[in-house]
């Protein structure tokens, strides 16, 4: 097995564990939260797609303006 090349079985379980307990948490939380999510970051997704991609434009334009 490729990891127990650098991870002990202890660590294996531990990730393992660690991994799908932060997950249910996370998911668990946010079940929570939804009503509040919806009320204040009402699109937030949208704006986050537009900034992002108007960032992304600019660092492509800035490397074939200036190469490399």
């Amino acid at each position: 097995m490729f990891l127990s090349a650098f991870f002990s079985t202890g660590r294996i379980i531990f990730i393992i564990f660690f991994v799908i307990t932060f997950t249910s948490l996370i998911v668990w939380s946010y079940k929570k939260d939804i009503k509040s999510h919806e009320r204040y970051y009402k699109n937030a997704g949208k704006k986050v797609a537009i900034y992002g991609g108007i960032i992304i434009a600019i660092f492509v334009a800035l490397r074939i303006l200036f190469g490399n």
